[in-house]
């Protein structure tokens, strides 16, 4: 009985971080119905685990639970962008505090290390050539989380982590990539924390974030607020 619990729980991990995958990355698109006889086929799931899944997202923000019409992508607006950028800047620029005060020789490593990856995929995607979003973007957050990963909380990362998916759903929506001042910001970023340059790092992450968002609104592609799904 445990090895068959133990196998249960480990297919429902697994499909569960296909589902949350597809929701971050805009797979399923915003306010796209989540019907249960549809994921069963797709992932091979029961439908007491599919309820759960979707039950575990809905606790999250990512998928909105309709009562008797069951479930659906959650939908996205202009406002809880800006609501989640301010959310990430405060989470962020208090663990880069941490970080840079805490953060030793193997830290700056894995630091340069990200920053490396990221700048490669920045590269490819500058030149106009063919590049996978998720690769650039997972890229992306392993540079950011390697910023703050010497802070000492597991807690914080882990709340930190939560907001930048949700902010991250909305790149993928709209499709933004900031270009070359983009790639500026993040080599600014890999010097700062190099030399601890705390209050420079941060101010350089504001301007990161906010650009990010005042792009997004530019392009006019989401309500001011959230549409019933």
């Amino acid at each position: 009985m445990r090895d068959a619990a133990s196998s249960s729980g480990t297919v429902g991990e697994a499909t569960y971080q296909l589902i949350r995958s597809a929701i971050v990355f805009g797979r399923l698109a915003p306010g796209q119905r989540l019907r249960l006889d549809r994921l069963r086929a797709e992932y091979g799931t029961s439908v007491s685990t599919l309820r759960e899944i979707l039950n575990r997202l809905t606790s999250e923000g990512l998928v909105s639970a309709e009562g008797q019409k069951g479930f659906a992508v959650a939908p996205v607006s202009l406002a809880e962008l800006s609501e989640l950028a301010e959310m990430r800047l405060l989470l962020e620029q208090h663990a880069l505090e941490l970080s840079f005060a805490a953060g030793d020789l193997e830290w700056e490593g894995r630091v340069v290390a990200a920053h490396h990856k990221l700048a490669r995929m920045e590269r490819v995607l500058l030149a106009g050539k063919p590049a996978d979003a998720a690769d650039w973007k997972r890229y992306d957050w392993e540079f950011h989380h390697s910023l703050i990963s010497a802070c000492g909380s597991p807690e914080l990362l882990e709340i930190h982590a939560g907001v930048y998916d949700k902010y991250l759903r909305y790149q993928m929506v709209v499709g933004i990539f900031r270009g070359e001042i983009a790639t500026v910001e993040h080599s600014e970023l890999l010097a700062c924390a190099l030399e601890r340059r705390l209050d420079r790092a941060k101010l350089v992450l504001d301007t990161h974030v906010r650009a990010c968002v005042e792009a997004i609104a530019e392009r006019q592609a989401l309500p001011e607020r959230r549409l019933a799904a």
